[in-house]
C-alpha cells in the first residue's frame, strides 16, 4: 500500500487486459493529434517558439500519468497560463528572444515548485476562499482574450502588439479589412463548420480531431503555403528599399535594446540582493543609476516598436503584382 501511494502507476497492472490496451491506444492517438496543434498555439500565446509547446505538452502528461492521483484530470499547458506567462515576462525581455525563453523556463520551474509545495502541504482548500463571481469573472475575461487573440491567425494577418489588448484588436480589424489572407480564412471557416456540423450529428464524434485532420490534409495537397521570395532590388517602387531597411533596423533595435535591458536587469537583481544583506537603509547611487538605465532602454524599445509598427503598416498597404521580364523570374511592381 505504501508503494502504491508513492507510485500510483503500479495499480495499472492489476486487472489490465488487452481490450483496455486497445482503448488506451485509441485515446492516446486521439489526444496526441489534438494536443499537437493546440500546444503549439499555446506556446505562441506565451510568446515562445511553437516547438516549446510540444515540450510542455509531452513531459507534464507523462509525469501526471505516472504519479498523478486522478485519471481524469488533464495536465499540460493551458491558454490562461500562457497569456499570464507572456504578460508577466514582457516587461523583462522581448518575446521570442533567448532571454525571454530563459525567463519562461525559470518561471515554469518556480510555479512548479509552488504547486508541488501546495500539494504536499494540502493547501488546495485555499481556492475555496475565492468567491464564485471572482472565478466567473476571471474565467469569462480569459475566454474573451483567448478567443479574440486568435482573430489575427483566423484572418491570416500579423500586427504588432499594442500596450492594451483592445488596441491590438483594433489593429487586427484594420489589417483584416486590408490584407486578409483568403485561403487561411477559408480553412478557418471550414474547420469551424466541420466541428459545428459533427457536434450536431453526434456529440460523441471527435469533431476537433476530424477538423484538424481534414484541414491539415487539404493544406498539404493544395500547396497552402506557396510563398515566393524576390530580391528587394527587383521591386520597382521608389523608396521601398530604404523603407524596408528602416523597418529591419527598427526590429534589430528592439532585439538589441531587449538584450541590453535583460543584462541590466540581472545586474539590478544582483545589486538589490547584495544591498539587502548589507543593512543599508535605502538604495545606493549605483542601483538608482542602473534602474534609470533600465527605464531608458524600455522607453527606447517602446519607441522602436512604434516605429516598426508604422513602417510595417506602410509596407502592408503596398500591393504588388508579378510581371515577367523575359525568361527571368517574376519582378513585383506596385499594383
Amino acid at each position: 500500500m505504501f508503494l502504491t501511494k508513492i507510485f500510483p502507476f503500479l495499480l495499472w497492472f492489476k486487472g489490465y487486459k488487452g481490450e483496455s490496451f486497445k482503448l488506451d491506444l485509441v485515446a492516446g492517438i486521439t489526444v496526441a493529434l489534438v494536443l499537437i496543434p493546440q500546444s503549439m498555439a499555446y506556446a505562441q500565446l506565451a510568446g515562445l517558439p511553437a516547438y516549446y509547446g510540444l515540450y510542455a505538452a509531452f513531459l507534464p502528461p507523462m509525469v501526471a500519468a505516472l504519479f498523478g492521483s486522478s485519471r481524469q484530470l488533464g495536465t499540460g499547458p493551458v491558454a490562461v497560463v500562457s497569456l499570464m506567462s507572456a504578460a508577466s515576462l514582457e516587461p523583462l525581455a522581448t518575446a521570442g528572444s533567448p532571454e525571454f525563453i530563459a525567463y519562461s523556463i525559470v518561471l515554469a520551474m518556480v510555479v512548479g515548485i509552488f504547486q508541488f509545495s501546495l500539494g504536499v502541504l494540502r493547501l488546495g482548500m485555499v481556492v475555496n476562499f475565492l468567491s464564485h463571481p471572482v472565478i466567473n469573472g476571471f474565467t469569462n475575461a480569459a475566454a474573451i482574450i483567448i478567443a479574440s487573440s486568435q482573430f489575427s491567425k483566423f484572418f491570416g494577418v500579423y500586427v504588432d502588439k499594442a500596450p492594451h489588448h483592445y488596441e491590438t484588436m483594433m489593429r487586427v480589424a484594420q489589417a483584416a479589412m486590408d490584407y486578409t489572407h483568403i485561403p487561411t480564412l477559408m480553412y478557418g471557416i471550414s474547420a469551424v463548420l466541420i466541428m459545428v456540423v459533427l457536434k450536431k450529428i453526434n456529440p460523441k464524434i471527435p469533431a476537433v480531431l476530424i477538423a484538424v485532420l481534414i484541414t491539415t490534409l487539404l493544406s498539404y495537397f493544395t500547396g497552402f503555403k506557396n510563398d515566393a521570395t524576390v530580391d528587394v532590388a527587383s521591386i520597382q517602387a521608389p523608396g521601398i528599399e530604404e523603407k524596408i531597411h528602416d523597418f529591419n533596423k527598427a526590429t534589430a533595435l528592439i532585439n538589441e535594446h531587449g538584450q541590453n535591458r535583460a543584462a541590466l536587469g540581472n545586474e539590478v537583481d544582483d545589486l538589490k540582493k547584495a544591498e539587502s544583506g548589507s543593512g543599508h537603509g535605502g538604495p545606493s547611487v549605483n542601483l538608482i543609476q542602473l534602474e534609470a538605465q533600465v527605464a531608458t532602454l524600455t522607453a527606447y524599445m517602446d519607441h522602436a516598436k512604434e516605429e516598426a509598427h508604422l513602417l510595417r503598416k506602410d509596407l502592408r498597404h503596398l500591393k504588388f503584382e508579378a510581371v515577367k521580364d523575359g525568361d527571368a523570374s517574376a519582378v513585383p511592381e506596385p499594383a
